[in-house]
Order: structure tokens, then sequence, then C-alpha cells
């Protein structure tokens, strides 16, 4: 671990201390002692987004492949889980991902591991979709591309409004994905037969 890591690490954990002794926590109670040092470790875990040396190398094929050229819609699901900027508390769910390839294939594994690097900082579930989609439209330079997130949220559910079980849905579509109706409720149809709720 570098010196700087060290510490970031120092400072998470003199914050959570403070927290402790003013939510009227006994910060050296046994159950709390080593509290402090575990959030600190988790948080290099699951905010390793802003780690830009973290993120995803993206692999793509060449589809210049004559007449086997794919030219179908491919998906891709899966799950993810982030943390709501407003009040540090988590949302999780799943995500659907289709794209209509162009020159280029994607390594399908990649998208997971991108959604999980765009989700592994303070997020908001629409700025999350888009950041995603934005970019593996980049990397790819598909004929089309959709994404769509539904996450259920902490902040929704065990404070303020206090709605248990009520997702909050996101999407994005760019090129033929948009601009084709047809195209575009191929996507959707998809995505709502691939919902488990």
């Amino acid at each position: 671990m570098t010196h700087e890591q060290q510490l970031r690490d120092a400072h998470i954990e003199g914050a959570i201390n403070q927290i402790l002794e003013n939510i009227g926590e006994d910060k050296k109670r046994e159950g709390l002692l080593k509290t402090p040092q575990r959030i600190s470790k988790m948080c290099r875990e699951i905010f390793r987004g802003y780690d830009e040396t973290q993120k995803p190398k993206v692999t793509t094929f060449s589809n210049d492949d004559g007449e086997n050229k794919i030219d179908q819609m491919i998906f891709d699901r899966g799950s993810f889980f982030s943390m709501c900027e407003h009040h540090m508390l988590p949302f999780w769910g799943s995500y659907t991902f289709a794209y209509i390839p162009h020159k280029k294939i994607l390594g399908i594994s990649k998208v997971g591991r991108t959604v999980d690097y765009f989700a592994a900082k303070l997020q908001i579930q629409e700025r999350l979709t888009q950041e995603i989609a934005d970019d593996l439209w980049q990397t790819l330079e598909p004929l089309g591309i959709g994404l769509e997130l539904e996450a259920r949220h902490l902040c929704k559910e065990m404070r303020g409004a206090k709605k248990e079980n009520a997702p909050m849905t996101t999407s994005y579509v760019f090129g033929k994905m948009r601009d084709d109706a047809g195209i575009k409720n191929e996507f959707l149809s998809k995505v709502n037969r691939g919902r488990t709720r």
C-alpha cells in the first residue's frame, strides 16, 4: 500500500470515528473497535471507479467476416451495485445491454466489468446509465445500442418515502435503437421478458 493510500485510509478512519461519536455511539465498544478500518478497506473496493487505472480494457473483435458478418441484436444481462451520492446508501439491481454490431464485436464479459467500474463510485442512476452507454458506444461504434437499468434504492426504501420494492428504471438508446421504432420495440420487448420480478 502506498503512503498516499495510507493517508487516505487514516482520514476515512478518523471521519468514521467522529461519526460514531456524534451519533451517540461508544467508538471503544468491542463491536466497533475495527469498524473504521473495515470501512476504509471497503471504500477502496466499492469506490474503485475513481481510479482510472482500474478501468477495464474492453476487448473487441473484427466483424468484417464477409458473408458471416453479424448484423443482429446481441444482448447481455447482469446485476450491479452502486452508492447513491445523495445519502451514501446502496442502490442495486439489474441491467440489460444490447447492441447491433457494425465493424466490431464485443468481448461480452467486458459489459459487466464496464458496468461495475462506473457503478463503483457515488452515483445517481440516471448518470450511471448514461456513462455506461456512452463508454460502450464510443468503444464499439455500433449501428445501435441500448441499455436499461432497473434498481432499488435504500435511500427511498429505508428512509424518506419508505416505499419498499419500488424499483426505478432508466434507459438510453442510440443509433438504430433510437431511430428505428421496430428495433427499439424489439429491445424493449426483450428487456421486459428478461425481468425476473
